[in-house]
């Protein structure tokens, strides 16, 4: 959440422009079917087993930890059962075969994946990403051990997908120092206005109303929450995490420099606006703002 009086430091604009490049196979339905046919059951294992599988075949405990925000019931009822059915190798290589196919749709057909504008794209985003470090960043570590692909489009999608998994892994850190537990993270982030509706996220999340319901009033004992909203005190935390979050993703934005990523975000905005307007995203999961 950065506030909509001010504008967004280059790290943040940088990461909005990207971020759809990636997170986009997570509404995909090439998603579900290239990993169904290795072999998992459609919906949330797919998700779990599909970013978690480069851990290899992780506990639902490793899951939770570095997924943070979801509920380990939900968890524990696909994992480890999704490397009964198929291998962690099986399910990158799958997820690979996914984005191309979503990437390729969203984007305009093959013609337009494979376009020198995503070449570009893939070669800025290949070139931030030689500065970043694995140290305390698990799930950017571990997508880090992946080859890179050589096809522009695949390239596209996994330096995207190691800038918001590094980018990810300081978030949570910096929600660790907040002292919010992942649901109550959530449910402060859904007051945002600039995430997920509340519907949606206890439906992909796996809260129920009850534990919903628990988060917010430990929250509203903080003085983060009202019946209202977030109080002044909860805004500023928020606003204290992502600026933190900012602060630890900035290394790839100050290595590409000004002019570099200033064109990181020309094409990434071009690029995410047309999977947008394709269809990438299920209405109603959003919030308007």
């Amino acid at each position: 959440m950065v506030s909509a009086d001010q504008p967004a430091p280059d790290t943040a604009r940088a990461h909005r422009a990207v971020e759809p490049l990636h997170n986009h196979v997570y509404f995909s339905p090439e998603q579900d079917e290239y990993l169904t046919a290795v072999g998992l059951r459609p919906g949330r294992m797919c998700y779990f087993a599909g970013r978690a599988a480069a851990m290899g075949a992780v506990g639902p405990g490793t899951v939770v930890a570095t997924f943070s925000n979801f509920a380990p019931a939900l968890v524990t009822r696909h994992v480890p059962r999704a490397w009964t059915l198929a291998a962690p190798e099986q399910v990158l290589a799958a997820r690979l075969d996914g984005a191309r196919a979503s990437l390729t749709r969203l984007l305009g057909g093959p013609e337009a994946a494979a376009a020198p504008e995503v070449a570009e794209l893939a070669g800025l985003l290949r070139e931030a990403c030689t500065v970043l470090t694995p140290e305390g960043r698990p799930l950017y570590a571990a997508h880090a051990d992946q080859p890179w692909p050589d096809e522009p489009v695949l390239s596209l999608w996994h330096g995207a997908t190691l800038l918001r998994e590094h980018r990810g892994d300081g978030h949570v850190a910096c929600l660790l120092r907040s002292g919010m537990s992942g649901v109550e993270a959530l449910v402060t982030h859904t007051w945002t206005g600039r995430g997920f509706t509340e519907a949606a996220a206890r439906a992909t999340r796996g809260w129920s109303e009850e534990e919903w319901a628990a988060a917010s009033e430990r929250l509203a004992a903080r003085g983060l929450l009202t019946d209202g909203g977030l109080t002044d005190e909860g805004r500023r935390l928020r606003a204290e995490v992502e600026a933190g979050t900012d602060e630890l993703s900035a290394a790839p934005w100050a290595h590409l420099g000004a002019e570099r990523t200033a064109r990181v975000v020309e094409l990434g905005r071009a690029l995410s606006s047309r999977l947008v307007a394709n269809g990438a995203y299920p209405a109603d999961v959003f919030s308007a703002r």
